[in-house]
């Protein structure tokens, strides 16, 4: 009886490669053996990242380069603590907060029961010496009386023309308001030489003897001073503008030189930010400047970069005057920076009539005059940027 070799179950792999060729054991699917092994999509991925990041500070320093970006900006304005001459008792607060106000509109009022004292006592004192050489005081009082009202007149006005001016020159104020207060100043300044003149007519009056005696000069000088002080008991505004931060009451005392309230120049605003020192190696005075206003979400308005600020304080305090190390506390000293000017095209006409001193502004310098691809994305990301301030 011959032998035969144990059956073998269909689940068992020797049976199933039983019988076949020797190639078709070794790869038993031709496909699935020329297929190469799949590779791995991290290494793809991290190329992908490091190619962005790249990318990324490659445009970070073309754009500190050309178009330097900053986002800490503010409107900046000409502010004036408003202050009386004289200390005294407020008795009538003639504006409300936030009123826009006219040059010499009056603002607030002293007692001026005091000074008017002082002025008849002033007036006695000069009567009484002119009563020595039998001559009338009577015209020097009044002609002292102009002159110490002139003064009053042309020292407000020889304020609000230096203040238009020094906006003429930087480009903000037109030619027509420089030569506007170029004449108020000439008639403020005539008004008070005809002032003088009446006061030197009335002092000849009195002879040679009344121009040299010390007790007339005296006076004299005492009266223009009382009623310079008078006069002063009335604050008015020091040219076109907006009160603000107003906190006076009647019954409530001033003293002479203490703020009563804040005055903000219409005459003149400007934007000022903070750029890295790194990123003013190509930006100079004249420089094209875009603006975003967060009060005016969605425009963008153009300036021009007026001046570049010489320094600032670096916070380094001293101690027995020396000056004391400050503590390292970061691995990378934060980098400072330096404010500029930048003033809008078009002067004060051009503003906003809702931006307010102190808006953020946002600014982009175009060190080419947006000329080249980088001004040109950075000018579209700029516009971008107002379309979504609507949001935030």
């Amino acid at each position: 009886m011959t032998d035969r070799p144990p059956a073998r179950s269909a689940d068992d792999p020797a049976a199933a490669t039983a019988g076949k060729p020797e190639m078709e054991i070794l790869h038993p699917d031709p496909a699935a053996a020329a297929a190469p092994a799949r590779k791995n999509p991290a290494k793809k991925i991290a190329l992908v990242v490091i190619l962005l990041l790249g990318l990324l500070m490659a445009w970070y320093v073309a754009t500190d380069r050309l178009a330097p970006y900053s986002s800490r900006g503010a409107v900046a304005a000409y502010i004036a603590q408003i202050a009386p001459r004289v200390s005294g008792q407020v008795t009538e607060v003639l504006v409300q907060d936030n009123a826009i106000v006219n040059s010499g509109e009056p603002l607030f009022r002293l007692d001026s029961r005091p000074f008017e004292i002082a002025v008849r006592q002033a007036e006695a004192n000069l009567a009484q010496a002119t009563q020595s050489i039998d001559a009338s005081s009577a015209s020097l009082v009044a002609s002292q009386a102009q002159v110490a009202q002139a003064r009053a007149n042309l020292d407000n006005i020889r304020a609000a023309a230096e203040r238009t001016l020094a906006l003429v020159e930087r480009g903000i104020s037109s030619g027509a308001q420089r030569d506007a207060a170029e004449a108020d100043l000439r008639t403020a300044e005539a008004q008070f030489s005809t002032a003088e003149a009446n006061l030197r007519s009335a002092e000849a009056q009195l002879g040679e003897l009344g121009q040299d005696n010390p007790q007339i000069q005296a006076a004299q000088f005492a009266l223009e001073q009382a009623q310079y002080d008078l006069l002063s008991t009335t604050v008015v505004a020091p040219g076109l503008g907006v009160v603000t931060n107003v906190q006076l009451t009647s019954g409530q005392y001033l003293a002479a030189g203490n703020p009563g309230l804040t005055f903000l120049d219409a005459q003149g605003a400007w934007v000022v930010a903070d750029f890295r020192e790194n990123q003013l190696a190509n930006v100079k005075p004249g420089d094209r400047v875009g603006l975003l206003f967060d009060a005016v979400p969605g425009t963008i308005f153009h300036g021009r970069l007026d001046s570049i600020s010489w320094g600032i304080d670096p916070g380094r305090a001293s101690v027995g005057g020396l000056p004391q190390n400050q503590p390292e506390t970061r691995w990378f000293e934060p980098a400072r920076r330096m404010p500029v000017r930048i003033e809008l095209e078009g002067g004060m006409d051009a503003w906003p009539v809702n931006v307010r001193a102190g808006g953020k502004v946002s600014a982009v310098i175009y060190t080419q005059d947006d000329d080249g691809p980088i001004a040109w994305i950075a000018n579209a990301m700029h516009h971008v940027q107002s379309t979504f301030s609507y949001l935030y």
